[in-house]
């Protein structure tokens, strides 16, 4: 198999435009552990290895338990587990994800909106895309998640 090309050399400025929207996100208000969840969902989605071994590493090191992190993917099954702005913004981040095939019904978006604010709904929605964005890079150009390379070493 030939090397893929490693996009933040070869396009700098382009991964620094994404950089900057991740910087907007983190800025936004919304709460960093929800961010992260998200994140780590739409990661699940389209099998991008690379931002779930990243996502999952980052919401252990800012406490959620491992339980909790394992069963992101049933969120819908898991109770209370999930607290109703973190399951509003999981079903939004799939509906979203998975565009193609949901064409985002009036009813997602109605019950999201129960829940999360004007701002914050938009804010929400530019974090998935770019985690789409992001997934479709990372995938695209075979990185490495960092256990595969700690494995390696």
């Amino acid at each position: 198999m030939s090397e893929r090309l490693n996009y933040n050399h070869v396009a700098p400025a382009g991964m620094k435009a994404l950089g900057g929207v991740y910087g907007y996100v983190m800025q936004s208000g919304l709460p960093a552990t929800l961010v992260t969840l998200v994140y780590l969902r739409v990661s699940q989605i389209n099998n991008c290895a690379y931002c779930l071994d990243m996502h999952t590493r980052d919401l252990l090191k800012s406490g959620v338990k491992i339980e909790k992190i394992a069963l992101v993917q049933a969120w819908a099954e898991a109770g209370h587990l999930f607290d109703e702005r973190e399951r509003a913004a999981l079903a939004w981040a799939e509906t979203i994800t998975r565009v193609a095939e949901t064409n985002v019904p009036d009813e997602a978006y109605q019950a999201v909106r129960k829940v999360f604010g004007e701002r914050e709904l938009v804010d929400l929605t530019i974090a998935i895309s770019l985690m789409n964005a992001y997934n479709r890079m990372s995938i695209s150009f075979r990185n490495t998640p960092q256990a595969a390379l700690e494995e390696a070493a």
